[in-house]
């Protein structure tokens, strides 16, 4: 009776007996192989496709770099751009600092020439006003002689004499000038005034001084001393009550 052989024995009688039947079987080698490279790649055909894809690696790694390359090439494409967008807008930035700078110092020019301009035209109606208060001043004092003059001629009948006599030697002023003076005279007496829209201390010491040039002048002392002003300084009318001068607001107020 025949013994049956199993696959696996088959298997292991032909892996036991295959090399010898490959070398004492040529043809039986290319069976093997003409049979096995419809499942398995030569070793050509295997080198064949390591070198593709060899190559594509190589072709991919090529690509990935012209990528990185290109992407740093428009990073630093768009740093330089951001840079001279960055030192444009500084520029600017400085030109209109300068700019500002420039009108700020133009309006500074312009303000002190106007402070100038308007110090210098309150100066001119300072003195015009001055030379408008200085006329009225003498306007007004000679009003007051007037007046005075009228009242004590027709009321009290006495006779006023407006003196104006030149100070040679100095005495009143200090220096060579005409002294004026308003004389009253009634009977004997002798009344010496003074007639000004204001009085100051100066001014009160001055008129002290024309009286006494007046009495060594003259040789007559004074028997009363006068002034009328409606505007006499609080250290004037303390200077004038030394002196024992008289002082009156208004003519009216003045008794003979």
């Amino acid at each position: 009776m025949t013994e049956l052989v199993t696959e696996e024995e088959m298997i292991r009688s032909i892996c036991g007996h295959l090399p010898q039947l490959l070398r004492s079987d040529p043809a039986l080698g290319d069976y093997i192989l003409s049979v096995t490279r419809e499942h398995f790649p030569t070793k050509v055909e295997t080198e064949d496709r390591f070198t593709r894809m060899l190559n594509e690696l190589v072709r991919d790694r090529e690509a990935q770099s012209r990528k990185w390359d290109e992407q740093n090439r428009k990073w630093e494409k768009q740093q330089a751009e951001d840079k001279r967008k960055w030192d444009e807008q500084n520029r600017k930035w400085e030109e209109q600092q300068a700019e500002d700078k420039r009108k700020w110092e133009e309006q500074n020019r312009r303000w002190e020439e106007s402070n100038r301009h308007f110090d210098a035209v309150n100066k001119r109606i300072d003195r015009s006003i001055g030379a408008l208060g200085a006329r009225w001043g003498l306007q007004s004092e000679r009003a007051f002689r007037d007046a005075l003059a009228a009242i004590l001629v027709e009321s009290f009948e006495v006779e006023v004499v407006n003196i104006d006599e030149f100070d040679r030697e100095g005495e009143v002023f200090g220096r060579p000038e005409q002294v004026e003076l308003d004389v009253i005279i009634k009977n004997s007496v002798l009344i010496l005034c003074e007639l000004k829209s204001s009085m100051s201390k100066s001014d009160m010491h001055i008129f002290e001084r024309k009286v006494r040039f007046y009495e060594r002048r003259h040789g007559r002392q004074a028997t009363r001393m006068i002034v009328v002003s409606p505007m006499i300084d609080e250290r004037a009318r303390r200077v004038g009550e030394e002196l024992g001068i008289e002082m009156y607001p208004d003519s009216l107020n003045v008794p003979v």
